[in-house]
């Protein structure tokens, strides 16, 4: 995996764990449904897009936000996600990222990516989610966490700490 690759997913799993700590610590946060919406939504992706670059032996499971009972169970999840892919990284050969993959979910005109091309995006895409997430903090009051890459670089890539 490239040095970039590796940081993006590190930083994935910091911010994200940073995000639910906020949240779950301003309880308006917590019980705001376009927040859980969201997390779901971000969990969701992020699932998909392990399984588009993974050996893709079982169907892609599509949940619903209601498949959570709790913010707890969600949580749990989104955590579990994140042990997974490192796992999966760490043992991804490096030529693999230059395999090409096809995106099922666009169809007219149909797209293909590398796995690092479908992996970036991944990360990418939470990050764009998380400035959402950020903008819907503040306007409930709470003050969000910086979770710009450059941050995580400036303390040192700390490990995700998902509990206070």
């Amino acid at each position: 995996m490239t040095s970039l690759l590796r940081d993006l997913y590190g930083h994935q799993q910091w911010a994200d764990a940073e995000h639910w700590r906020a949240i779950e610590a301003h309880p308006p946060a917590a019980a705001d449904q376009a927040l859980r919406t969201r997390l779901h939504h971000i969990n969701l992706v992020q699932r998909a897009f392990q399984w588009l670059v993974g050996d893709r032996q079982s169907p892609l499971t599509i949940t619903k936000p209601e498949d959570y009972p709790s913010l707890a169970d969600l949580k749990s999840a989104t955590r579990e996600y994140h042990e997974e892919v490192a796992r999966f990284l760490g043992g991804l050969a490096p030529h693999r990222l230059e395999e090409t993959i096809e995106v099922p979910w666009f169809r007219e005109p149909p797209l293909s990516l590398t796995r690092e091309q479908a992996l970036t995006q991944c990360a990418m895409h939470s990050q764009w989610h998380r400035g959402q997430n950020a903008t819907r903090l503040r306007e409930l009051g709470a003050d969000p966490p910086a979770v710009d890459l450059i941050v995580w670089y400036w303390r040192g890539r700390p490990s995700a700490a998902w509990t206070a």
